[in-house]
């Protein structure tokens, strides 16, 4: 059985929607998504905000309130009867963040197991054949096909298979 691995942030979970919302209530800036495009939210918020936000997402709970992206539990949950999924995040880079998002996920995909949820740092150790991810630094050392998941920082990066929806993911998995 062929191995699926699935990012969480921007993938399954739309933390950008969420940074945009700490930064314009709690920052007093006015952002969309198209602001960020071609960009990510620390190249577009002004050095003088880094402290805060990074404040806002070192807390505990900032990963435990996302909306989950559209059709994504369904696509995963069919997925499940012809590959082996395992969802990763880099999560070493918010160590704070690892209840909020283990929570999150027993919370809105209970039908993955724990034994499928990967925290790590560099997403080279995982040993699946495909990784479904929005940040295209991740399947530099990667040995399966990466898969880049459409999100407004990464719209100029070619060179991989892009997919914008999960629509789009359970057509190139049927």
């Amino acid at each position: 059985m062929k191995r699926i691995a699935i990012d969480m942030d921007e993938v399954i979970a739309d933390t950008l929607q969420k940074f945009l919302s700490v930064c314009n209530t709690q920052l007093g800036l006015s952002f969309t998504k198209s602001d960020l495009t071609g960009r990510n939210i620390w190249e577009v918020i002004g050095r003088e905000h880094f402290p805060t936000l990074r404040g806002f997402v070192n807390e505990q709970d900032f990963f435990a309130d996302l909306e989950v992206m559209p059709d994504s539990q369904r696509v995963i949950r069919d997925l499940m009867g012809r590959y082996e999924v395992f969802i990763s995040s880099a999560a070493m880079e918010v160590p704070t963040s690892f209840t909020a998002k283990f929570e999150w996920l027993k919370q809105h995909f209970p039908f993955i197991p724990a034994s499928h949820i990967v925290f790590c740092g560099d997403k080279s150790i995982l040993n699946a054949d495909y990784l479904i991810d929005d940040n295209s630094r991740h399947f530099e050392r990667f040995v399966g096909e990466g898969i880049l998941y459409t999100a407004p920082h990464n719209t100029k990066i070619e060179g991989y298979r892009r997919v914008h929806n999960w629509k789009e993911i359970e057509e190139l998995f049927r």
